[in-house]
C-alpha cells in the first residue's frame, strides 16, 4: 500500500534500502551506482529508486534531515513496503580527536539527546544499536573489526591530507542530536571520553524503528567536518568519499 509519505506499492522497493539524507544524493546513487534504476516515489520531493547492483535488487530512498523524518520513512518502509534492511549513508561531524575529514564511521551504537524513544520501554534506558550482521559485514568490507581500538596517535598535516583522499574506517558509537546548531563543549568532551566518535542526526531513530518493526539497520557516515579543528571536505572529496560509504553498505548487504 502507498503511505502518506511514499507513493509506492509493496514490491516497488527491494528488501535492501540505502538511505542518504539528501534526495539529490539518492538520485546520484540511482544514476551512478545502480543498474536499471526506476523512480518509485517522489512525494514531497523525497526521491526513491529501485534497481540492481551486481544482479541483486537494491533500492535507495532519501530520509530528509533529523530523527522525526528518518523515523517516518524507516517505519513506513519496514511496516508497509516489505523492506527488511536499511543502511543509512550520511555525513557526520568528527568528535574524537584521532578522526580526520574523509574518514568513515560505522555506528555500533547511537547515543541521543532526543526524547523520541525515551518512553519506548517504561523504566528502561533503551539502547540504540544496529544489526550485528550488517555491522560485522560492513566492518569487514572496510578492513576493520568491531573490536578495533577507537584511538590512535595524532597524524601529521601531510598524513591528514593523504587520508582525506582515502579515509580510514572506524567502528564506534555516534551521537544522534536533535539540535544542529548547539554549543555544548562540556557535553561533547564527556561523550568523547566515553568513546563517542561522531555526531549526526538520524542513526538513533533508524535503529529504534528497525527494532520496533522487526527489521535490520546500520549507519555508515563519512566525516565531513570536525568539531575540534577548522577543516571540512571539499565538494569533490565529499562525493568521492561518500561513494566509499555506499560501497561499504552494498558490500554489507551482499555478505550479511
Amino acid at each position: 500500500m502507498a503511505t502518506p509519505h511514499i507513493s509506492a506499492e509493496p514490491g516497488d522497493f527491494a528488501p535492501d534500502v540505502l538511505m542518504p539524507g539528501d534526495p539529490r544524493r539518492a538520485m546520484r546513487i540511482a544514476e551512478t551506482v545502480l543498474q536499471d534504476a526506476t523512480l518509485v516515489t517522489e512525494v514531497r520531493g523525497i526521491l526513491g529508486y529501485t534497481g540492481t547492483f551486481e544482479g541483486r535488487p537494491v533500492s535507495v530512498l532519501a530520509s530528509g534531515m533529523g530523527m522525526p523524518s528518518m523515523s517516518i520513512y524507516a517505519t513506513e518502509l519496514f511496516r508497509f513496503l516489505g523492506v527488511e534492511r536499511i543502511i543509512r549513508i550520511g555525513t557526520a561531524g568528527g568528535m574524537a580527536p584521532h578522526l580526520n575529514v574523509g574518514d568513515v564511521v560505522i555506528a555500533n551504537a547511537a547515543h541521543t539527546d532526543s526524547a523520541m524513544s525515551a518512553g519506548r520501554i517504561p523504566g528502561v534506558h533503551y539502547s540504540h544499536a544496529p544489526s550485528f550482521a550488517l555491522l560485522a559485514a560492513a566492518a569487514a568490507a572496510g578492513g576493520v573489526t568491531p573490536g578495533k581500538p577507537k584511538s590512535e596517535p595524532p597524524t601529521t598535516t601531510a598524513r591528514r591530507r593523504r587520508r582525506a583522499r582515502t579515509g580510514a574506517v572506524y567502528v564506534g558509537p555516534v551521537f544522534s542530536s536533535d539540535t544542529f546548531y548547539a554549543d555544548r563543549p562540556a557535553t561533547n568532551d564527556k561523550l568523547v571520553a566515553h568513546g563517542t566518535l561522531a555526531v549526526e542526526m538520524e542513526a538513533a531513530a533508524l535503529y529504534a524503528a528497525a527494532d520496533a518493526e522487526g527489521g535490520e539497520a546500520l549507519t555508515i557516515c563519512t566525516i565531513s567536518d570536525l568539531l575540534f579543528r577548522e577543516e571540512s571536505l571539499a565538494a569533490a572529496d565529499r562525493e568521492l568519499l561518500f561513494d566509499r560509504a555506499v560501497q561499504l553498505g552494498l558490500a554489507a548487504f551482499a555478505t550479511a
